[in-house]
């Protein structure tokens, strides 16, 4: 699964929400993007179930681009551990995705295929998506 190569803290805190997204709310690389509209976690393993998606629609008629990665670790202690004693052990890793997010972006389909795979790919993440249009942004 995805994980950061190397980070400063190895358990961090989890964090406060921003409002909406500011940065990465447009589509750059594509020409369809799926957006979030709703602020989620999505684990590493969503992240690599969507991208086995679209590596599988867009094998040999499009590109796709990848636009979130999961830098924050998730921790969680084990079953039947008391309160107390410490913060438990990384269990995986997280990306903070806020509304207005731009997560995958595709390139080189016609609009009904866009459609078709990037409602297939939302399928696959616990947050209410849209997809939207460069051209019509």
């Amino acid at each position: 699964m995805l994980a950061p190569k190397k980070t400063k803290h190895r358990k961090t805190f989890r964090g406060i929400w921003r409002r909406i997204a500011t940065k990465g709310n447009k589509v750059n690389f594509g020409r369809y993007g799926l957006q979030s509209l709703a602020k989620e976690w999505i684990t590493d393993r969503q992240i690599e179930s969507a991208r086995v998606v679209l590596s599988r629609e867009t094998r040999k008629i499009g590109r796709y681009f990848i636009r979130i990665f999961p830098h924050k670790p998730y921790t969680k202690k084990p079953l039947e551990v008391g309160m107390g004693s410490g913060k438990g052990d990384v269990s995986h890793y997280v990306s903070s995705v806020v509304p207005g997010t731009v997560m995958f972006e595709l390139d080189g389909v016609n609009p009904q295929e866009a459609n078709r795979i990037l409602k297939k790919v939302a399928s696959k993440l616990p947050v209410a998506t849209k997809v939207i249009d460069k051209e019509n942004e």
